[in-house]
């Protein structure tokens, strides 16, 4: 199969050098983020350009939808395998619907992550994230984080406003705390940040950092990307690249390894991290 051509997300990206970094509106481009915790070892299983106009208030007939490898109704399935257990949970993620969303045009993506059965006795976990995806712009207009953990349920939600180069960030435990908070007009949260990269090639040896709004915080990510490997699952064998994401260590995420296909799809196969305690690798199940 003939691999297809990157889309070009802007002028600046063909203009970048070996080490990238595509600051809007000059140049910036995109990663992922790993969450923190034992129990977000699942949730990081489902989860990683022209900003300079908001969304809302443009008419969609002028603008153009970027390409993108992904369209409504993908699912894939994942097996987690956390520490010394073969198999700790499964996540999904699923682009639900393509839709109208804040006066533009949105994917609605949405990751779930759940233990097994086992580990379900010992302790209830559960996770929802989703985002709102801009098909014009590859930009998050608003994304959450659902989490139960045993009998903690918290909610917590990032809406961006490009105009103002700001987001508004909400948690929603047993109370409601709120807070502003400056992000660079190309931000992305982690899940949006999975299908950005999905939609960008990078050559062997290359480097690009990608702005994150995550938690109520903002940061950078180095991304580097290496060669082709073959990465074997129980969906099959890939020839996938592997991806180097480091977050800052004032950020404290961690740093994760991500692989994806090849092929015109740029499916993630894999994604392993080391945790405080333990690792956990995810694998493509089915696609």
């Amino acid at each position: 199969m003939t691999e297809r051509s990157p889309p070009r997300l802007t002028r600046a990206c063909e203009a970048a050098g070996p080490l990238r970094e595509i600051g809007v509106p000059r140049r910036e481009l995109y990663s992922g983020n790993v969450l923190k915790g034992a129990a977000c070892a699942i949730l990081i299983a489902i989860v990683c350009i022209n900003p300079n106009r908001e969304a809302q208030g443009f008419n969609p007939a002028a603008r153009h939808e970027l390409p993108v490898p992904f369209a409504a109704g993908e699912t894939l399935t994942y097996e987690v395998s956390w520490s010394t257990l073969l198999t700790a949970g499964t996540a999904t993620i699923h682009v639900a619907e393509k839709k109208p969303s804040y006066g533009s045009v949105a994917y609605y993506i949405v990751a779930e992550g759940r233990p097994t059965p086992l580990i379900s006795k010992i302790y209830s976990l559960y996770y929802k994230v989703d985002t709102l995806l801009d098909a014009y712009t590859l930009l998050p207009q608003r994304g959450s984080v659902y989490s139960e953990e045993g009998k903690r349920h918290r909610v917590n939600t990032t809406m961006f406003d490009r105009g103002k180069r700001r987001a508004e960030y909400e948690v929603d435990t047993r109370t409601v705390v709120k807070k502003t908070l400056p992000v660079s007009p190309a931000a992305q949260d982690p899940l949006g940040a999975l299908y950005v990269l999905r939609s960008i090639q990078l050559r062997p040896g290359e480097k690009m950092t990608m702005p994150i709004c995550d938690g109520g915080v903002s940061y950078k990510i180095l991304i580097q990307a290496g060669a082709t490997e073959t990465v074997s699952t129980s969906a099959g064998s890939f020839q996938a690249q592997p991806l180097s994401i480091t977050p800052p260590p004032e950020a404290g995420a961690r740093a994760v390894s991500l692989w994806l296909t090849t092929d015109a799809a740029r499916v993630p196969v894999k994604l392993s991290a080391q945790l405080p305690v333990g690792a956990f690798v995810l694998t493509l199940a089915h696609r």
